[in-house]
C-alpha cells in the first residue's frame, strides 16, 4: 500500500470537501464548512465481524502532516499489537481524568459536599455543626491530603485521640467523613473501599461509642464551683470567652446566643428577644439582662457588612462564631468534660436549692414549656419582672468572690 502520498504544500491546498488519503489509513478530512482534520481509519474484529472504525487525530491547521503520521505510526504499531487505537486513548484519558481529580484535597471535597447537600439539611446549626466539626478535628490531619490518599491510618490518626474522649463527636465525625469520602467515590475523585465506613470495618478497630462509658448528658458543674470558674472566665480574652459566659449570665443555648445579633438586643430597656426561628419551643423568649451582661455587650465593638449584625461573628465572612468555640474554651481551662448545655443545669440546680422562686419562674427563665395545656392557657404573660430580679441574683452569684461563703437567698416569688 502506497504510504506518505501527501506532500505539506498539498495538504495546505486541499480546501474541497473531501478525503484526501496519505497512505496506510492516514486522512485528510475537509467538511463541508471547510474545516479539515486529520483522521485514522482502520478494521477490526469485532464478534466475528469486519467493522470499520475512524479515530479523530486533531485538526489539520494546528497538527502539521509530519505529526499527524506520527501519530497514525503509534496508531498501527498498537494494531500490531492487538490492542485498539481508540479503547487505548480512552483508557488513557480516564487515567489523566482521575490523576487530577485525585490531587482534590479532601477539605476541596468536604467543602463541594456540604455546598451540594447543605440546602436539604434542616437548619443552620446543623450545618454549622458539620463544618465545626471537621474544621476543629479532620482538616488539621487530613484537610490538605489528597482525597485519593485517605486510607484507614489517617482516618484513625483523626478519631483515635477523640473516640473515647468525646465518643459521640468522634461518631458524628466518621460518618461525616464517610459521607465526603463517599461522595468522592462518585465523583470519580478516588476508587475502592471507604475507610472510614464502620460495619464490617472500624467496628473491628474501635470499641462501640455507646460503650466507650456510661453516656453523661451535659455534663454540669456544681454550682458551688461556679465563681471560681466564672473569676477565671471573666479574665480570659476573646470572643468564645465573652460568649461563653454571657451563655451562662443568661442561661441561653449555645445556638440562642451564637445566633445573636444586634436588632434583637435593646440596651436602652435591657431586654434581648431571641425570635421564635432562633427557640427551640418557636416562641419569641424575652431575656433581661444583667449589669454583667450588658457590660458584655457593650464591650464588643460591632462590625460592618455582612457581620455587622452578629454579636459574635466567626472567622467565615457572614457566618456567627462557631458551636464548638465555647467547647473549646472549656477544655483550654482544663473543663474538658464539661459541656455548655451544661450550665443551664447549674443555673437550674443553682436555682431549685438556694433560692425560693416557684418553678415554673425558672422553667421560663430556660425558655421551657410550663405545665399542661390548661395550666398555659391561664398563664399568657412570661413573667418578665419576676425572671428579671432572678436573673439579676444568679448575676450577682456568678460573679461574687470565689472564696465566699454559701449563701441561701429566699425570695417569695410572688
Amino acid at each position: 500500500m502506497a504510504i506518505n502520498i501527501l506532500t505539506a504544500k498539498a495538504v495546505e491546498a486541499k480546501q474541497a470537501r473531501g478525503r484526501y488519503s496519505d497512505g496506510e489509513g492516514l486522512v485528510l478530512q475537509v467538511s463541508k464548512w471547510g474545516t479539515r482534520s486529520w483522521v485514522f481509519r482502520y478494521q477490526r474484529t469485532v464478534a466475528g465481524r469486519i467493522r470499520d472504525r475512524h479515530m479523530g487525530l486533531g485538526s489539520a491547521d494546528v497538527l502539521s502532516l509530519a505529526d499527524a503520521r506520527e501519530q497514525a505510526r503509534r496508531c498501527r504499531q498498537l494494531l500490531l499489537e492487538g490492542r485498539d487505537p481508540i479503547e487505548e486513548r480512552r483508557v488513557e484519558r480516564q487515567r489523566k481524568f482521575f490523576e487530577a481529580a485525585s490531587a482534590v484535597t479532601f477539605k476541596a471535597c468536604a467543602e463541594s459536599y456540604i455546598a451540594a447537600h447543605s440546602p436539604g439539611w434542616r437548619n443552620a446549626k446543623h450545618r454549622e455543626q458539620w463544618r465545626s466539626t471537621l474544621e476543629t478535628y479532620a482538616f488539621p490531619v487530613i484537610g490538605e491530603a489528597s482525597v485519593s490518599a485517605i486510607d484507614q491510618a489517617l482516618v484513625l490518626k483523626v478519631l483515635e485521640p477523640i473516640w473515647k474522649r468525646r465518643p459521640e463527636t468522634a461518631k458524628r465525625l466518621r460518618g461525616r467523613i464517610e459521607n465526603i469520602l463517599a461522595w468522592a467515590t462518585v465523583r470519580g475523585s478516588r476508587a475502592g473501599d471507604n475507610p472510614a465506613r464502620w460495619r464490617g470495618h472500624l467496628d473491628k478497630l474501635l470499641p462501640a461509642p455507646n460503650k466507650v462509658r456510661a453516656v453523661k448528658h451535659h455534663a454540669a458543674m456544681p454550682y458551688g464551683e461556679l465563681s471560681a470558674f466564672m473569676g477565671e472566665l471573666r479574665e480570659r480574652g476573646g470572643a468564645s470567652a465573652r460568649a461563653l459566659e454571657l451563655t451562662v449570665l443568661t442561661a441561653l443555648r449555645t445556638s440562642e446566643v451564637i445566633g445573636a445579633r444586634w436588632s434583637e438586643i435593646d440596651l436602652v430597656t435591657k431586654v434581648w428577644t431571641v425570635p421564635a426561628q432562633r427557640m427551640k419551643m418557636r416562641r419569641d423568649h424575652r431575656v433581661p439582662l444583667s449589669k454583667r451582661a450588658l457590660e458584655i455587650l457593650g464591650s464588643i465593638e460591632r462590625g460592618v457588612g455582612a457581620d455587622g449584625e452578629l454579636v459574635f461573628p466567626g472567622a467565615r465572612k457572614g457566618q456567627p462564631l462557631s458551636n464548638m468555640a465555647m467547647l473549646n474554651t472549656l477544655e483550654r481551662m482544663g473543663h474538658g468534660d464539661l459541656t455548655v448545655h451544661g450550665f443551664r443545669s447549674t443555673f437550674r440546680d443553682w436555682a431549685a436549692e438556694t433560692t425560693g422562686y416557684p418553678n415554673h419562674v425558672v422553667e421560663m427563665a430556660l425558655a421551657h414549656a410550663v405545665g399542661d395545656k390548661v395550666e398555659a392557657a391561664y398563664r399568657r404573660g412570661d413573667l418578665f419582672e419576676k425572671r428579671r430580679r432572678l436573673m439579676d441574683e444568679w448575676a450577682r452569684y456568678c460573679a461574687r468572690p470565689a472564696s465566699a461563703g454559701r449563701v441561701v437567698a429566699l425570695r417569695d416569688g410572688a
